[in-house]
């Protein structure tokens, strides 16, 4: 079982990540004249280097994506291959360069599959995938996100109050015991940049896509940080939907936050995502929606 995305063409490999970055940028975008993308920096956030049957040549994937746009970025955009925390690095790197006054807008994006032979094989050589045979495993997922992030300037919109990030020294597959010391850790950085106490946070968007181990982690991290009783804190995985989609996971969290919001279906104004890489980066971003809000 698998989520994959239907395009107008069979590409391949490479290209095939390309449409799903292009695609995304252009519609996130679309209120923009080409020749005005000159000065905004593109994040693309690709896979991390030790995926399973990792896309050879990923290096020169912003060049490709120009190409495929017929548009050009600011020349301090850059790639971010740290799979689904790359979010973060991206939201961190992006507010650097906004408070420098580099740019004004930045974008943020994302391309990933998980739906190509030799990852699958990969994956479902040490069960990791959801079958008959192993219902702790996951869909694998694939596609293309991007984010427009700008400089708060007091209208309604989602506002990235803290960022996150650490390591975990028991990573899945590792054998060691999880007390979930890099994901408490990414939270607590996260919560101590926004000013904020985890009993303020109204639910979370996590990249769970299905694993114990990460339910765990989850559960584990909530434990040791939540110091006041909350009757309901919901957490939200859109790899339900979508699928393990890698890198472009830690996008759709924010996405689906923003949605959300903007939407007023959201539990609260208050948001916590967090991320959890299979190699052991963690991060945690929490955000805020400064418009009117009703439930």
């Amino acid at each position: 079982m698998a989520h994959q995305v239907p395009l107008s063409e069979p590409w391949r490999g490479r290209g095939r990540l390309v449409q799903f970055a292009a695609l995304a940028i252009e519609e996130c975008l679309a209120h923009r004249n080409t020749t005005e993308w000159g000065d905004i920096p593109l994040l693309l956030c690709i896979s991390e280097t030790a995926r399973p049957g990792r896309i050879e040549g990923l290096e020169d994937l912003i060049a490709d994506v120009q190409r495929a746009l017929h548009a050009g970025f600011s020349r301090h955009s850059r790639l971010i291959a740290q799979g689904r925390t790359g979010v973060a690095t991206a939201l961190a790197h992006a507010r650097v360069l906004l408070d420098a006054g580099v740019a004004s807008e930045v974008i943020i994006a994302a391309t990933d599959s998980l739906v190509t032979a030799r990852t699958l094989s990969e994956y479902q050589r040490v069960d990791r995938l959801l079958s008959r045979n192993s219902p702790d495993g996951f869909m694998a997922g694939e596609g293309g996100a991007a984010l427009l992030v700008t400089r708060h300037a007091g209208e309604p919109s989602l506002v990235v109050m803290g960022i996150g990030m650490a390591s975990e020294p028991a990573p899945i597959g590792s054998g060691e015991p999880l007390r979930a010391d890099g994901l408490t850790a990414a939270i607590r950085a996260a919560l101590q940049d926004a000013a904020v106490e985890m009993h303020q946070i109204d639910f979370r968007v996590t990249d769970i896509s299905g694993e114990q181990y990460y339910f765990k982690e989850a559960a584990l991290a909530l434990s040791r940080i939540l110091r006041q009783r909350k009757a309901e804190f919901d957490i939200w995985h859109p790899a339900e939907c979508i699928g393990e989609s890698g890198s472009v996971a830690g996008l759709v969290a924010v996405i689906v936050a923003d949605a959300a919001s903007k939407r007023a279906y959201a539990p609260g104004p208050m948001v916590l995502c967090h991320m959890s890489d299979d190699v052991g980066d963690r991060a945690a971003i929490v955000l805020r929606w400064t418009g009117a809000y009703e439930q």
